[in-house]
């Protein structure tokens, strides 16, 4: 990777990371007994910080689009749920702009089909954010309608807005969108754009009577099995455990003690390896998060120096927390000891599945 590129990457990755540590600082401060401003000055901090971050995750999702490396994970997925994500996701921030949000789903309720729902939701964000900043106090409509055809379910999806209108006549152009609405729509849409060409679906615009426009997308996907089987729930998920987070950041500390929190864990700290070794020694952890560069004792040495403790303490699991996340690193801290790799910034959804995965690992081992 040439420099510039590995600084970009750097750079981006640490801001994304010191942007999750002021959302969890907020989320914390929000549980204060505070009066309406500061609650008022608590959501502002909220919207600035998920907004930077959501500019920085769509500049790298947009980074790999253009250079053909967007991935798409296809799952099983009922398709009114995502319709009801993408309510609660928008309906606070509509109803800030003082405009009305009316989302909709047209098919089966329970149709299910082989889609990536991050994605779709993906697409459906950058439209419905264009529509809501293309004027004040208009009503905005996202509607997803699905239809049984010969190659398997077609998805149509709707955003009409009745603002200033988005030009499609020869594609997305980023500059002139960026123009118009700003970069963090402009960024949404074009991510949009390139996604539903990933999809090999299609894009257009409609001019509605009066006033504004539709933008419609639609693509085919596969039908899913009409019922899932729900995974059986380990015991590992349905108890509570107690979590040490080693870190030398104190941010850094408490965005992954908040995660803790989210998933029913509590959680104490260390801020380095010799302090992790000596907490680890107790026995009174069922899970160690684990960062690697730190002073006095790195996250490695820490792992080597628990896994010779006798007993239950030698064998807690462990997991990396890590900016270097490669395959070849993460295959060293596997080979120093460690049980999981999950990388910085951390999001929810892996933690947790790494938090599983560990202590599901565990239970095995004490019950053999």
């Amino acid at each position: 990777m040439p420099p510039s590129e590995y600084f970009v990457e750097r750079f981006t990755s640490e801001l994304r990371q010191q942007m999750e540590g002021v959302l969890a600082l907020a989320e914390r401060l929000s549980r204060q007994h505070l009066d309406p401003e500061g609650q008022f000055c608590v959501a502002g901090i909220v919207e600035a910080a998920e907004s930077v971050g959501q500019i920085l995750a769509d500049t790298a999702d947009l980074e790999k689009a253009m250079t053909g490396e967007i991935t798409l994970d296809p799952q099983p997925t009922r398709l009114q749920d995502v319709m009801d994500q993408v309510q609660a996701r928008w309906e606070k921030r509509a109803g800030g702009r003082g405009a009305t949000l009316l989302v909709a789903y047209d098919g089966e309720p329970d149709a299910r089909a082989m889609i990536d729902a991050a994605r779709l939701r993906q697409v459906f964000d950058g439209f419905i954010g264009q529509a809501l900043a293309s004027g004040r106090r208009n009503a905005v409509e996202a509607t997803l309608r699905a239809v049984p055809s010969d190659g398997g379910m077609r998805l149509e999806g709707r955003v009409r807005g009745g603002g200033d209108q988005l030009s499609l006549e020869d594609g997305v152009d980023f500059s002139e969108v960026e123009t118009q609405f700003g970069l963090e729509i402009a960024l949404g849409v074009t991510m949009g754009a390139h996604l539903i060409e990933a999809l090999a679906g299609n894009l257009r615009s409609e001019a509605n009577p009066g006033a504004g426009q539709t933008i419609v997308f639609d693509f085919t996907a596969e039908p899913a099995a009409e019922e899932l089987e729900a995974a059986p729930q380990s015991a590992a998920a349905s108890r509570t455990a107690h979590v040490l987070v080693v870190d030398d950041n104190a941010t850094n500390r408490m965005v992954a003690e908040t995660l803790c929190e989210m998933f029913d864990c509590t959680a104490e700290s260390a801020v380095d390896g010799v302090e992790a070794v000596e907490a680890a020694a107790t026995g009174r952890f069922d899970l160690i998060l684990m960062d690697i560069k730190m002073p006095r004792m790195d996250g490695v040495a820490a792992t080597k120096a628990i896994r010779t403790l006798d007993g239950p303490p030698g064998r807690v699991p462990i997991i990396a927390l890590t900016a270097n996340a490669d395959p070849e690193d993460a295959a060293g801290y596997l080979a120093a000891g460690m049980n999981g790799v999950v990388e910085k910034p951390m999001k929810p959804e892996n933690l947790l599945q790494a938090l599983q995965e560990a202590l599901a690992g565990s239970d095995a081992a004490v019950a053999a």
